[in-house]
């Protein structure tokens, strides 16, 4: 995959995963960044099974890589220190 494939593929699996697991995206930039990793992460924990991973932009990549940001977040959320907001 290109590179404009992988921050188009980042952005909607991180938009969507920000969605799922906190109810609002985190910014652009971060969107991207963790929809990346989740997109690295995800194809790694499907090859982990025998599955293939992230193949090009398509909704089954995009699935694998919702799936691996959805991991991504709650593990960043589950180490991070909590803030409280007013």
């Amino acid at each position: 995959m290109t590179i404009v494939a992988w921050v188009i593929l980042g952005l909607l699996a991180g938009f969507i995963a920000s969605g799922i697991v906190d109810n609002r995206g985190a910014g652009t930039v971060v969107d991207i960044a963790l929809g990346v990793v989740g997109a690295v992460v995800g194809g790694f924990v499907f090859n982990l099974f025998g599955a293939q991973g992230v193949t090009g932009i398509n909704v089954r990549s995009l699935f694998v890589a919702v799936l691996g940001a959805v991991i991504v977040l709650l593990v960043f959320h589950g180490v991070s220190p909590r803030r409280h907001t007013a």
